[in-house]
């Protein structure tokens, strides 16, 4: 046998041998399934190849409204929509994971609006850290308590609703009292119609809250700083208090409640609302401590009538004194909805309200309108 021979010899073995290795079925690669998380709730699973559990929500909201058909109000005013559309969607994201430190929460919701005009918007409505007892981003003040119970609220109500940047830390004492101190950012709670120079100081805003079976309740305070644009005036410091309870009505149903709240204000007016839209103080040179202040008072009660209709209706007051120059003004408003809900995460209601605004020297504006609303929540 000579060389070529060999050779060739070689060369067939290593074919057959080829040949052989791909008949042989290829290991599959390993698939990290996506596992349901139930430490949180339910509808959590955990994002793949890690310990942290992740829900995904969302909602669809839309709704058609009038615009204010009351004898002195806008209805039939060519250069206004009488009627009014909107589009709403909403993404909501929540992450959690355990850590040696405890809970490491992430937060965001946010929503895109398109409206009659046609105008449409983004809003970041939340998105914050939660490490322990620290809360670090963008979310609702630590002042407010209650904020309505109506499916639409189609006229607004006087009470603290702002949406802020903040650092807070709460404190849990257990049996369901916690308290807070947070450092919020001032400029989301200055009034629209004053002038304010920028931001040195951020609101101080603390809480005392208890949640427990029979319901909730809230004492809060806030400090303000009044620094007006005309430098002549020096400015000064604003202060809030506020407090208020919910009682649950099982009486009723299960998911039946009322709620009560009273908030005072003095040069910090966005506290209790203001949607009369007073100043926070004279802007006159030479006036800087003419603050003005105010309080107001709300209730609310939701009914379960039936497993798939539900009652609502809230109620406001307010009495504010203008600082100095300032017109004061007094409100009240009220609204009322029933909504119907065929199945889970789906509701279709009605809405109405009233409110009247006296402002002093301006007489009285009332605002009658009338909505409805269908909105997906999954």
């Amino acid at each position: 046998m000579n060389f070529k021979s060999l050779m060739l010899g070689a060369a067939a073995a290593a074919a057959a041998t080829t040949a052989q290795a791909a008949d042989l079925p290829v290991a599959p690669e390993p698939v990290d399934y996506v596992r349901v998380c139930d430490a949180y709730g339910s509808r959590f699973y955990y994002i793949p190849g890690t310990e942290t559990c992740l829900r995904v929500g969302g909602r669809v909201r839309v709704e058609y409204k009038t615009s204010n058909f009351a004898d002195n109000g806008s209805w039939g005013d060519r250069t206004a929509d009488d009627v009014t559309f909107r589009a709403r969607g909403y993404v909501y994201l929540d992450s959690r994971t355990n850590t040696e430190f405890g809970l490491l929460r992430t937060y965001t919701s946010m929503y895109m609006t398109g409206d009659t005009g046609p105008s449409d918007s983004f809003f970041l409505e939340s998105a914050y850290i939660q490490w322990g007892g620290i809360t670090a981003g963008r979310t609702t003040s630590f002042f407010q308590f209650a904020t309505g119970q109506t499916f639409m609220g189609v006229v607004s109500r006087d009470w603290a609703d702002t949406t802020t940047n903040l650092f807070a830390y709460t404190a849990a004492f257990g049996n369901g009292l916690s308290a807070t101190v947070a450092l919020e950012d001032s400029t989301f709670t200055e009034s629209s119609s004053t002038i304010y120079a920028g931001q040195r100081l951020p609101d101080l805003v603390a809480n005392l809250r208890v949640d427990q079976g029979w319901g909730s309740a809230q004492l809060s305070g806030a400090l303000h700083e009044v620094r007006p644009a005309i430098a002549a005036n020096e400015g000064s410091l604003g202060w809030a208090i506020g407090g208020g309870v919910v009682f649950n009505l099982p009486m009723l149903s299960s998911d039946s409640n009322i709620f009560f709240q009273a908030q005072y204000a003095d040069g910090a007016l966005d506290y209790i609302g203001n949607i009369a839209g007073v100043a926070d103080y004279d802007a006159t040179v030479g006036s800087s401590n003419d603050t003005s202040s105010g309080y107001s008072l709300s209730a609310g009660i939701y009914h379960q009538a039936t497993e798939t209709i539900g009652l609502a209706l809230d109620g406001s007051w307010s009495d504010i004194d203008g600082g100095g120059n300032v017109a004061g003004a007094t409100r009240w408003a009220i609204d009322g909805s029933v909504q119907y809900s065929p199945v889970s995460g789906f509701a279709v209601g009605a809405d109405m309200g009233y409110a009247n605004t006296d402002t002093d020297g301006a007489g009285d504006q009332d605002d009658i309108r009338f909505g409805v609303r269908l909105q997906r929540t999954f």
